[in-house]
Formats: structure tokens, C-alpha cells, sequence
């Protein structure tokens, strides 16, 4: 998991991140499990909390939230209870677990260790003319 690629320094010969590491699953599972910490929601509203806080840069198709929001679920990631939506429908509406939280915290700290690796490597570049 991207998660134990990342723990060593992004300095240490050994700390390889394989390209196949950066899965697109994971990063779905992240912005999924953040967009429900913030507060309880359905599936849809999911979908429309990650467009608003990405200023809409990011679209997910509802055929790869389902599959994500239950695949988090049986991990125990999330939890979800039934409801009355705004429109007044039953939906499902998701929330964090502790070990969601725990799963959270820690995809978030590997996340922004390679973007600083990734920083590392773009600015190392940006005084090499061609």
C-alpha cells in the first residue's frame, strides 16, 4: 500500500515508489473518506462535496463512487444508515469510522510526503534547459 512505500524519507535510496503504487483506487478512497469527515452524507452528495471543495477540477463517475463507497464500507472505513434525503427520498447516508479516521490520517500524511517528493523533482528540473 502507498501507505508503507511512503514511511521512509523521500531522501532514503530505498524509499521506491513504484508507479503502479499510486493507484487510482487510493486516491478515490481518499477523497471519498475526507469528503465524509467533514460531515455525514449520501452517495450523490459525495460526489458533489469532492466537485465543490475542487473547485469542480475533479469529476468522479457515479459507476466508480458506488463501488468505492461499499468497498469502504465492508472495510469498516465507513459506516451508513438510512435517511430521508433533502428531496425527501431514502439514501444512504455515509460517515467516517475511528478506523476510517485512523485510515484518513494516515493516507493523508503519505499523500502529502509525495507531493513534497514529487516538489522535490520539479524544482530539481526547473533549472535544466533542454
Amino acid at each position: 500500500m502507498l501507505l508503507e512505500l511512503l514511511k521512509k524519507t523521500p531522501f532514503d535510496a530505498d524509499a521506491v515508489v513504484p508507479v503502479a503504487a499510486l493507484d487510482p483506487f487510493l486516491t478515490l478512497d481518499l477523497l471519498i473518506l475526507k469528503a465524509v469527515s467533514l460531515k455525514p452524507l449520501h452517495g450523490y452528495g459525495v460526489l458533489l462535496r469532492i466537485q465543490q471543495i475542487s473547485g469542480n477540477a475533479l469529476e468522479i463517475p457515479q459507476g466508480s463512487l458506488y463501488p468505492a463507497l461499499h468497498r469502504l464500507e465492508d472495510r469498516g472505513l465507513l459506516a451508513a444508515d438510512w435517511k430521508a434525503s433533502e428531496t425527501g427520498r431514502d439514501a444512504k447516508f455515509y460517515r467516517l469510522t475511528r478506523k476510517g479516521r485512523a485510515q484518513l490520517d494516515a493516507e493523508t500524511a503519505s499523500w502529502r510526503r509525495l507531493a513534497e517528493a514529487v516538489g522535490l523533482i520539479l524544482k530539481m528540473s526547473e533549472g535544466v534547459s533542454e
